[in-house]
Formats: C-alpha cells, sequence, structure tokens
C-alpha cells in the first residue's frame, strides 16, 4: 500500500484529545458562569434580608462575614473568567510588532506572568494552611479556610489560562509552562542572593509589562520581587490580598457595579437619553449638555467611564453628529462627558478611595457633589461654544417632553434609592448597595422587561463578574507593594524630601495635579488609589489638606488620565 495513503493513528489521537479538552473547557465555564452569578444574587438577597429582619429584631448570623466571604468568590472567580476570556486589563506595546516577533513577544510575556501567578498559587496555598492550623470557624461550624480555598483556586485557574493563551496549540502552551517553570525554579532556589537579583528582575517584569503582560502581574510582580529580596515569606501577599477584598465596605463595588451593568444593558440608555434630550435637545449645544448629563449618570453607577462609552457611545455620537459638531469633538464629549461620574454617589473609585484612606463613606459622597457639579458644568459650556452652527429651533414639546419623562421615572429616581437608605440610617453602604442592585434588577427585568432572566440576566451577571474580578484582583495584589512601601517607610522619606522641597500648599496642589495626570496616562484608576493614596494621604495631611479634597483632586486628575496621550484609555 502507498505510504501517503497510511493514515498515522497520531493524528486522529490529538484531534480527539483536543476535542475532549474543548468539551470539558465549556462544562468548566459553564460551571463558573452559573456559580458567579449565584453568588452575586447571593450578595443581594443576604444583606437585605437582615434589613428586613431587622424590624423583627433578629438576624441572620455572621451575615458581613459571610457577604464580605462572597465578595472573595466573586473576585477569584470573576478573575478567572476574564483570563478565561483573555480580558485582564493590561497596557501592551506589542501592537507595533508583526510575525514571529509578536509571537514571541506573547510567548514571553505570558510565560512571565503565569510564574508570577504560580507562585501567587503557590503563596496562597501556604496561608490556607496556617488558616487550617488555626482552626477558626467563619459561620455555621464551617470552617473559614473552606470558603478562603476560592483563592488559590482562582489563581490557579488564571495560571494556567495566561500560560494557554501565551501561544497557539498544545506546543505552545508546552513551551510557555517550561519557561514559566524555569523562572518559578530560580525563585524557588535562588542561585544568588535575592537582593542582588531584584533589579534584574523587575527589569524583565517591566519587558514583560510592554510586551502585554497584565497589570495585576506589573503590580503583583514587583511586590513579590520586593519581598522576595527582603527574604519575606511570600504568603504574605496572599494575607494581604484577602485582607483587601474581605474589607467590610468592599461588596459595595460589586453590587453597585451590578446596578450600573442591569441599566447599561437594558433600555435604560435609550430612556434617559430621550429625557435629556426632550428637555434640553432644542437649546444651543443641547447635544452636548445631554450627552454630559447622560454619561455622568451612567459613570457614576457603573464606576468607570469605559463603560458607560460602550453603554451610550452607539446613542449619543449620532445625536453629536446630526447637531452638527466635528468627528473628533464629538468623540471628545463621548469619552470625556462622563468623567463627572467618578465623583458622584455611588461611583466605585470614591468607595474603594474612602476605604483606602478610611474616611467616611458619607463624606467623600457630599464633598463630591459641588465638584462633579462644577466639572459637568464646564464641559457642558465647552460643548455650547463648539458646535459650529444653530440648528433649526423647534418649538418645546410639552406632551413629548412629559412622555419620555414617564417611560423613565424609574431609572430617573434610582439614585434617591441608595441616598436615601443610606442617609436616613434604614440601612448601611452595603446594604444600600443591594438595595440598589435590586431595584435595577426590578427595572430592567420586571417594569420595562428588557432582559430576559433565563439568558439576559446571567450573561450580564456574568459581565459584571468579570469586571468586578479583574479590578479586585488587581486591588488585592496592589495592597501587598502598597504595605512593602509603608515597611520600607517610603511616606516618612516622602514626606521628609517634599516638605524640605514644597513649602506652600497651593504649590504641593498644583505639583500633585501634574504628577497624577501622568500617572493618570499609564496607570488605571484603580491600582493607583491602593498603590498611592497610603502615600499621598499623609503627605497631604502635612500641608493641612484634609483627605476628602485631596480624594476628590485624586480621582479628578485620573479619570482625566483617561483622555490623555500616550494611552488614554477611554
Amino acid at each position: 500500500m502507498n505510504a501517503s495513503h497510511i493514515e498515522s493513528p497520531i493524528v486522529p489521537a490529538g484531534i480527539a484529545l483536543r476535542g475532549v479538552c474543548a468539551r470539558i473547557g465549556k462544562q468548566l465555564a459553564s460551571i463558573e458562569n452559573v456559580f458567579l452569578a449565584l453568588v452575586l444574587a447571593a450578595m443581594v438577597v443576604l444583606p437585605l434580608a437582615e434589613v428586613v429582619l431587622r424590624f423583627f429584631s433578629t438576624g441572620i448570623e455572621s451575615v458581613t462575614t459571610l457577604v464580605q466571604h462572597l465578595t472573595l468568590a466573586v473576585a477569584s472567580i470573576g478573575a478567572a473568567i476574564a483570563a478565561r476570556e483573555n480580558r485582564l486589563l493590561s497596557f501592551s506595546a506589542a501592537q507595533i510588532l508583526s510575525g514571529r516577533a509578536a509571537g514571541a513577544a506573547k510567548l514571553i510575556s505570558h510565560a512571565l506572568s503565569g510564574a508570577v501567578c504560580a507562585i501567587l498559587f503557590v503563596a496562597s496555598l501556604r496561608f490556607i494552611q496556617v488558616e487550617i492550623d488555626a482552626g477558626s470557624i467563619l459561620a455555621y461550624g464551617v470552617p473559614t479556610w473552606v470558603f478562603e480555598l476560592v483563592q488559590p483556586l482562582g489563581f490557579g485557574l488564571i495560571t494556567v489560562r495566561l500560560l494557554r493563551h501565551g501561544a497557539n496549540g498544545m506546543t505552545g502552551f508546552a513551551i510557555a509552562t517550561l519557561l514559566a517553570s524555569i523562572v518559578v525554579a530560580v525563585a524557588a532556589t535562588a542561585p544568588m542572593d535575592p537582593a542582588d537579583l531584584v533589579a534584574p528582575a523587575l527589569a524583565a517584569l517591566a519587558v514583560a509589562t510592554l510586551l502585554g503582560a497584565p497589570i495585576f502581574v506589573a503590580v503583583g510582580g514587583a511586590a513579590l520581587i520586593l519581598v522576595w529580596g527582603e527574604e519575606v515569606p511570600i504568603a504574605s501577599l496572599a494575607v494581604d490580598h484577602y485582607a483587601l477584598v474581605v474589607n467590610p465596605s468592599l461588596p459595595t463595588i460589586p453590587l453597585f457595579t451590578l446596578a450600573g451593568f442591569f441599566l447599561a444593558e437594558s433600555g435604560a440608555p435609550r430612556r434617559l437619553l430621550a429625557v435629556f434630550d426632550a428637555f434640553l435637545g432644542r437649546l444651543r449645544g443641547g447635544a452636548a449638555i445631554v450627552t454630559v448629563l447622560a454619561a455622568t449618570f451612567f459613570t457614576c453607577f457603573t464606576g468607570a467611564s469605559g463603560v458607560t462609552i460602550l453603554a451610550l457611545g452607539g446613542l449619543t455620537m449620532p445625536l453629536l453628529l446630526r447637531a452638527g459638531y466635528r468627528d473628533a469633538t464629538a468623540l471628545g464629549l463621548v469619552t470625556g462627558g462622563g468623567s463627572a461620574g467618578v465623583l458622584l454617589m455611588p461611583a466605585l473609585p470614591l468607595i474603594l478611595y474612602a476605604i483606602v484612606a478610611k474616611v467616611e463613606l458619607q463624606e467623600i459622597f457630599l464633598g463630591g457633589v459641588l465638584p462633579a457639579l462644577l466639572m459637568m458644568a464646564l464641559v457642558a459650556i465647552w460643548g455650547v461654544v463648539q458646535q459650529p452652527t444653530q440648528p433649526d429651533s423647534e418649538p418645546f414639546d410639552w406632551i413629548k417632553a412629559r412622555s419620555a419623562l414617564w417611560v423613565a421615572k424609574w431609572e430617573l429616581a434610582l439614585p434617591l434609592v441608595p441616598i436615601g437608605a443610606l442617609f436616613s440610617g434604614i440601612a448601611t453602604p452595603v446594604e444600600s448597595a443591594a438595595l440598589t442592585a435590586l431595584y435595577a434588577f426590578v427595572i430592567a427585568t420586571c417594569l420595562h422587561r428588557d432582559l430576559k432572566l433565563s439568558s439576559d440576566v446571567p450573561r450580564v451577571m456574568t459581565e459584571c463578574g468579570l469586571l468586578v474580578g479583574g479590578i479586585l484582583l488587581i486591588l488585592g495584589v496592589a495592597l501587598g507593594l502598597t504595605n512593602y512601601l509603608v515597611d520600607a517607610q517610603m511616606t516618612s522619606k516622602l514626606i521628609t524630601l517634599v516638605t524640605d522641597n514644597i513649602e506652600n500648599p497651593w504649590v504641593f496642589l498644583l505639583a500633585l495635579n501634574g504628577v497624577l495626570l501622568v500617572v493618570g496616562c499609564f496607570m488605571d484608576i484603580f491600582s493607583a488609589i491602593v498603590v498611592l493614596v497610603p502615600l499621598i494621604v499623609p503627605l497631604g495631611q502635612a500641608f493641612g489638606i484634609n483627605p476628602v479634597h485631596l480624594g476628590l483632586v485624586f480621582l479628578a486628575n485620573l479619570e482625566l488620565g483617561y483622555l490623555t496621550p500616550p494611552v488614554g484609555m477611554n
């Protein structure tokens, strides 16, 4: 028989193996999605049940602790799903490469990323072992370590997925795994004094970041290298990650984000835009004013102006172009119109700053109102001035405006839910966030029926968990870096350096604005808060600047950095 007609048994076996792996991966993805949706649902239900039971002088045992550890589950599994979908946040200069160079860059960056994540996985296992030895009970007789197992599970899944995305096929996966194993082996055996390897290791990490390694790898890798150089147990990083994610106030972040996602994925953008357009669209610059109001409204609930751009961009961009704006001007309004939203309750960056800076949520919420209104007014005025032509003025249509107002009444009432629940004293911040998420869910599924319970709601909850997980992954490892800097007395050294050269608080604020603008160009707002706020707040206090004032300056500049080259994430 002709040799060319002889079929090698290796080929069908390889195809069969890939098919089995694909089926297992699909089933695992379904399990992860369902688990994440159920955890988010439990985070909504438990605080609300506690509010109801409080009226009957009873409650749920350890409900606060349970919700905190559900947040840990969202952080870990959400990040694993983000890795599965190859959507971990990253900055990359590798787009300028092509062909084999691009493939090599991707392989190297993902191999080093896998190595960093593998070490974090080991650190988490060591942390779990300590918790097992401690024998503490979380609730209902269940040991604490059982709830904490989700942390190493998340890091393990992320490790495998980073290596898998590093190259196509099993051969590429094997090469990436081999490279990552070499890095881990070098870290474990330390052929030289670890302190002597810190500088070259940080340089290699910087190169990997430029080649596309996720931001959490850059931040967490830097923390790992610095801790390793000081011969501090790596389990301390897992402890830091755990400590941040189970912070009592942190559940507000996934809950308010969930409310924002229910709004963004429903017909709420269209209804709200119709209201603003009906009342303001006939004015000169009305399209710009409408864009600013709608974008700010959504940003304060989604917590990310990028999500707002995705939700509203397709609606506001045509509106602005029809009003006669140039493409560049319209694009500027779409990308920058919602920036003030990060200063308004219940924006995620505002909440996170309050947690890290140890500021009362009510204080930071109230403090952000006037600066946000000023930012909105300035952008709207700029939009009015930039409109090149005066559109034909149509008479105000009260019937149309009243109809639009009635249709969007539930969405317009949304801000009153968390504000009323929180400032009336009926609910804690976490309970207010849960109530807001439930209210947005009812709007999207029952009142307007934009989302189907069986298909749309799980998808939206998975998307929310993916975003939150990716953010909390960065925040958890960033705390490890922050604690290292604090232990190294960087705060006191920074205060001495700055106060020796700057005496006037206004000069300090001006310099801080410039520094934060540059930081915002290259660093996402969430990791910047965790890493920089513990350093900057004591510095501001040395100049007599209130942490609330400093926080608003901090957030406004970082949001502006999202619009600034060379990165300009928005």
